[in-house]
């Protein structure tokens, strides 16, 4: 059943599992904005396909989502967005000894703190609303923790922490913070990867597949909509079981 009433505004949407979160909202009938940061072509491709408002904007700087937050709101006309998705991302592989400071400051800016402030930023009209719902798209590495993979590992583990953190503050105003963790996924960052390591991975994985951006836009709708309306503070591991 479609619900034109609904509205949500996605971070990262322009490719991977953001893009099939804003194709799915917009499926399910859902109002639809989502940032990107400089993919002007595959932003526009997007919009194009499901009508969602694109809204260019890095999440490391404060002032500019603070401003396209308030700008999607006002586009939809609503007092407060019925859904957040904190989605945007990066990866740095390597190991840690070798990671940059300029590095590790670039993954906590955009991982950790980029979903922060989308929530620090719409959250008061979610409560002044009493409704609203978050998802933080984690990752199975900030759960299980990754080999060369541990400073991506450690805002991915904050994320959860701070969403199950943020849940318990909220929930009395009537709004809902959950965690979706990703396992293996087709997008751009899991092809970075060459065969036999994606292989390797694959042999873990007990349903025997590579995950697709679609099964987590699926879990992340799920979150969204009231039929998960009792369900706040959860990770929900979208792995094919790969950590159980």
């Amino acid at each position: 059943m479609l619900d034109v009433s609904k509205t949500v505004l996605i971070t990262g949407g322009s490719r991977g599992i953001g893009a099939a979160a804003v194709k799915k909202f917009a499926e399910k009938g859902w109002q639809v904005a989502f940032l990107y940061k400089e993919q002007d072509r595959a932003a526009m491709e997007v919009a194009e396909e499901t009508g969602a408002l694109p809204i260019r904007c890095d999440v490391t700087d404060r002032e500019s989502l603070k401003d396209s937050i308030k700008a999607a709101r006002i586009y939809f006309g609503v007092p407060c967005l019925d859904a957040v998705v904190c989605n945007a991302g990066i990866s740095i592989s390597g190991l840690f000894t070798d990671m940059t400071e300029d590095q590790w400051d670039l993954l906590l800016r955009t991982n950790l703190e980029g979903a922060m402030y989308t929530a620090k930023y719409a959250l008061p009209d979610m409560i002044r609303n009493k409704k609203g719902s978050i998802i933080l798209v984690s990752s199975m590495w900030g759960e299980t923790g990754g080999s060369y993979e541990v400073a991506y590992s450690t805002t991915k583990a904050a994320l959860i922490g701070f969403g199950k953190s943020l849940a318990k503050e909220v929930g009395p105003s009537g709004v809902r913070v959950n965690i979706v963790a990703p396992g293996v996924i087709d997008t751009d960052m899991c092809r970075m990867y060459d065969e036999d390591i994606i292989d390797g991975l694959v042999r873990d994985v007990p349903l025997c597949r590579i995950g697709k951006g679609e099964d987590v836009a699926s879990a992340i709708c799920f979150l969204a909509d009231e039929e998960s309306a009792y369900v706040t503070g959860q990770v929900l591991g979208v792995s094919g079981g790969f950590y159980i």
